[in-house]
């Protein structure tokens, strides 16, 4: 069976599920899925983010957005959902929240569960990226399996999922 660890940010989308789950064609796949809650650190670079991408009205609703302890119920709900909707789909799944030293975790992971690979599953930051500050980046770094940066799919406003 192949491994794979997802990190995630936000609840996988049934876009994002399906997406994740063929990759490896109809090979059986394993999924490790770690969620970190928002921090307050990143806001500045998530409103930048908000910008690049014209959209102004999430840029200024970023102070309104869960952080810290107030983000981990979402978080634990986000990670539940998103290891349903994985398990759903046919896959098996576990996962858990990440709240400390993402990458001293993600690297822990990897070599506990010899997973083959490594899935980042995030929406576009263009800040971290340019300085290669972003989860992929730098975990290519620290893991020693391959990590593949892939882009969520966006929640359209009338689909439903856990927390929203």
């Amino acid at each position: 069976m192949f491994t794979s660890v997802l990190m995630i940010e936000k609840p996988l989308t049934p876009a994002d599920v399906e997406f994740v789950t063929t990759l490896h064609g109809d090979d059986p796949v394993s999924f490790v899925v770690l969620m970190q809650p928002r921090g307050s650190k990143d806001r500045l670079l998530r409103a930048i983010d908000d910008i690049a991408l014209g959209e102004l009205e999430q840029a200024t609703q970023e102070g309104d957005e869960p952080e810290g302890r107030e983000a981990l119920e979402p978080a634990e709900q986000a990670l539940t959902h998103s290891v349903a909707a994985l398990q759903a789909a046919g896959s098996q799944a576990r996962g858990h929240v990440v709240q400390r030293r993402p990458l001293e975790v993600l690297r822990g992971v990897v070599e506990e569960t010899r997973a083959d690979e490594v899935i980042v599953l995030t929406a576009p930051h263009f800040v971290e990226e340019f300085f290669h500050r972003d989860w992929a980046s730098r975990a290519r770094h620290k893991v020693g399996v391959p990590v593949l940066k892939l882009f969520s799919h966006a929640v359209d406003e009338d689909q439903t999922t856990a927390g929203g």
